[in-house]
């Protein structure tokens, strides 16, 4: 299944763009969505280990089953002082 990611901050400056699809299996989770990101756009790969995601607006794990439609978004960690 295809899924689309809405990027935010540095996530989004390092993808380009502020969202991205990319391919998964059925039953994949939001680790298997990590592989996938880190594959198609390897210039995300140190962001997207360190980011959480929400899915449909609620922070999701690693475990957590990607659904077949609705959002989902990778926020990166973030600093300020």
């Amino acid at each position: 299944m295809k899924v689309t990611v809405k990027m935010f901050a540095a996530a989004r400056d390092a993808a380009g763009a502020p969202e991205v699809t990319v391919e998964v299996v059925d039953g994949a989770t939001v680790a298997d969505l990590r592989t996938a990101l880190i594959a198609n756009y390897p210039q995300l790969a140190s962001l997207v280990n360190r980011a959480m995601f929400a899915v449909k607006a609620y922070y999701a794990n690693d475990d957590d089953v990607l659904p077949s439609n609705g959002e989902i978004a990778c926020i990166p960690p973030v600093s300020g002082g």
